[in-house]
């Protein structure tokens, strides 16, 4: 694992050396499909990630060329800080600039970070007790008479707040992500502990009105990804609060997941536990990621056979990722890591590609592994 983590990072170096050299100055990287790469503006939800990529391969190779395009990148998406209009502030602002202040400790970047916090508390709803995902504006939402709609990425957006709240003398942050943590306990699984991917909440009263799927194959399956967001979500809330309860539906989220019949024997999950095509479905290797770090982290807080078990799957992930079925030759997939993953097939929108979000998670449980394990 020693050399497969040293290995890893020397590639990545290397990639995003030619990915940062296929995105345009004003941009963010967003995939590379059709032989060309696509790119998004700071504001698309996955911003966040091409800058916590940089961050990270840095951590581990202390290339100060890799920092110097980092704090390039940072700095066109500082504007976001003050950004309302969605949830996902936490995945935008805190995969690069929580990891900016975790390495340089530049109280600048802790300024932005807290700024984020305030930003995306505005979307807390007291009466419905939930941060609310996406405002009704869009054709689609309001067609669906959608009233107030929360996805279960929402539990990755926490970690920031109660990051902020560890950091500032402003507790609300934490009692804002711990009561939509505790709200979605309550609504958002399944008695096996799969998860729903969008509720829809009355905002005045808290009523679920409805439970569907947006990225999943129907409104009853278990999307990949999404069980990933849950685990790693409720293992992140566990390590800020101690909550008993929150490691109860860590742990009960990954027993679905291991114990799930489709999950291939090389543990990169299909894009939809119950999608229609399995055994030939496509896989999602940005699900995979998620899991191998939540999986590590969980490991942290467990013991015996439970632990291990989750290590395990973890560097069986790792591996199987690291393999040239999954991650792109050098010089190929637009400067991207790792191949095959799906954003979401019922939009027809990124499927089986390079996302950035996969590389970010690989990356991010390869430092894990070495942190914790080696």
């Amino acid at each position: 694992m020693k050399n497969l983590i040293s290995e890893n990072f020397e590639f990545a170096e290397k990639q995003y050396k030619l990915l940062e050299k296929n995105t345009p100055q004003d941009s963010m990287p967003r995939t590379y499909e059709k032989k060309h790469n696509v790119n998004s503006d700071v504001y698309w939800w996955c911003s966040g990630f091409y800058p916590g990529t940089l961050l990270y391969i840095y951590e581990y190779t202390k290339n100060p060329t890799v920092l110097t395009t980092a704090k390039k990148r940072l700095a066109i998406l500082e504007p976001v800080k003050t950004f309302t209009k969605n949830h996902d502030l936490g995945f935008m602002m805190y995969c690069s600039y929580g990891n900016a202040y975790r390495l340089l400790n530049d109280p600048v970047y802790k300024d932005v970070i807290l700024t984020s916090a305030k930003s995306l508390s505005t979307r807390y709803r007291p009466n419905a007790k939930v941060i609310q995902s996406w405002d009704v504006t869009d054709g689609g939402l309001k067609k669906k008479k959608f009233m107030g709609p929360v996805i279960i990425d929402n539990m990755m957006n926490l970690e920031m707040l109660e990051w902020s709240s560890k950091n500032s003398n402003d507790k609300s942050f934490a009692t804002i992500a711990e009561t939509h943590a505790n709200t979605t306990i309550k609504n958002h699984f399944r008695p096996d502990y799969s998860s729903y991917h969008v509720l829809d909440y009355n905002l005045n009263t808290g009523e679920v009105l409805k439970k569907v799927t947006a990225q999943g194959a129907a409104d009853e399956s278990a999307w990949s990804r999404g069980q990933g967001w849950a685990l790693y979500g409720y293992t992140m809330m566990y390590r800020f609060t101690k909550n008993p309860a929150y490691l109860k539906q860590a742990r009960g989220i990954a027993k679905f997941i291991l114990n799930n019949p489709n999950l291939p024997s090389d543990k990169i999950p299909y894009w939809d536990f119950d999608a229609p095509e399995i055994p030939n479905a496509l896989r999602d290797v940005s699900a995979a990621s998620v899991y191998a770090s939540a999986f590590l982290e969980l490991g942290q807080y467990t013991t015996g056979k439970e632990k291990t078990e989750y290590v395990n799957v973890a560097e069986t992930i790792l591996k199987s990722l690291s393999t040239p079925k999954y991650r792109a030759e050098l010089g190929t997939n637009g400067g991207y890591i790792l191949m095959h993953s799906v954003g979401s097939i019922p939009h027809d929108s990124e499927i089986d590609v390079p996302l950035t979000y996969a590389d970010y998670y690989f990356l991010e449980a390869l430092l894990r592994y070495k942190k914790w394990y080696l």
